[in-house]
């Protein structure tokens, strides 16, 4: 088993040439292969590894076929942190021995697994190595597909091989001011599963822990993470579910105060105007706004966390 560190940002498809050629362009890069891959993801008729937040996939990528499974994990000052098993296998089918030792073994009837969507795309590495850290960028522009249809992917991730865990946010930050991005919370198979069954996965994708709200919250460091935590969780709903965001539900007070301390004040006010307007995050993945605002506020709350 191996922890999986990443920050993924989703970006308009005519933003990515633009990304990449910022990205080689910086020192310590390096570009590596370009591949195609094809994702079959797997579960029970009821979904039962969605239900316990695993994902598991047979990845075909060249002539090597990898068996992933993964967890959802944990959403650390702007990136996943998943754990996850891999293995190479040698045909298309799910090798079951291999999941004895995982979560799965002793929880899921493994024998009912079947395919439940696909996820195909071509994938751009680019190598960053600058100080102490290593980190592995995937560019993944294709198609998620399920039940006859299909949904747009196109998604720029920076996964930490080695280093600081603080270089993931500062170069996504980076990116975020040579063209628009957005944090997006979505993984992959969440999106899979959405496509799959929609009516399944409006109830269970990225459910949120905070239940407090409101504009007279508290001021706490604490509660400014989880005021933001829940901003991030409902503008990733947005963008799933092509739906306008829940405004009413949010801290705006507290949300504003971070903005300021972000130096992201008048931004900030521009973006609650438009989500307010019943503006829906897709139609915001051209502006810069979004995920500049996003990413300030992750640093700050990060910054105070190193601070304290």
């Amino acid at each position: 088993m191996a922890q999986e560190l990443e920050i993924k940002l989703t970006l308009h498809p005519q933003q990515i040439p633009l990304a990449v050629a910022w990205l080689l362009q910086q020192a310590g890069a390096s570009k590596g292969a370009c591949k195609r891959l094809v994702n079959t993801y797997y579960d029970t008729p009821g979904n039962e590894l969605n239900g316990q937040r695993i994902a598991l996939r047979l990845r075909q990528a060249g002539g090597r076929i990898i068996q992933t499974l993964k967890t959802q994990g944990e959403f650390v000052n702007g990136a996943h942190k998943r754990n996850e098993w891999e293995w190479e296998v040698p045909g298309p089918n799910v090798q079951l021995g291999l999941l004895a030792d995982t979560p799965l073994a002793d929880n899921v009837n493994l024998a009912r697994l079947a395919p439940v969507f696909e996820t195909n795309f071509e994938r751009q590495v680019i190598m960053l190595a600058g100080g102490s850290s290593v980190i592995e960028v995937a560019v993944d522009i294709g198609e998620i597909i399920a039940n006859g249809h299909s949904r747009a992917l196109c998604e720029v991730e920076f996964e930490l091989k080695s280093g600081n865990p603080d270089s993931l946010l500062i170069w996504a930050q980076k990116l975020a001011q040579q063209c628009p991005v957005f944090l997006n919370l979505v993984s992959k198979a969440e999106q899979g599963y959405f496509l799959a069954d929609e009516s399944m996965a409006t109830a269970r994708v990225i459910e949120s822990d905070d239940e407090s709200g409101g504009e007279n919250a508290g001021e706490s460091a604490g509660e400014a993470t989880a005021s933001l935590n829940r901003l991030l969780q409902y503008l990733s709903q947005s963008w799933l579910k092509q739906q306008s965001v829940n405004m009413k539900s949010l801290n705006l007070g507290a949300l504003a105060q971070l903005a300021a301390r972000s130096d992201m004040d008048q931004p900030w006010s521009e973006l609650v105007e438009q989500l307010q307007g019943g503006t829906k995050v897709s139609d915001l993945l051209q502006q810069p706004l979004l995920g500049q605002i996003q990413l300030a506020m992750l640093r700050q709350i990060a910054d105070q966390q190193g601070a304290n």
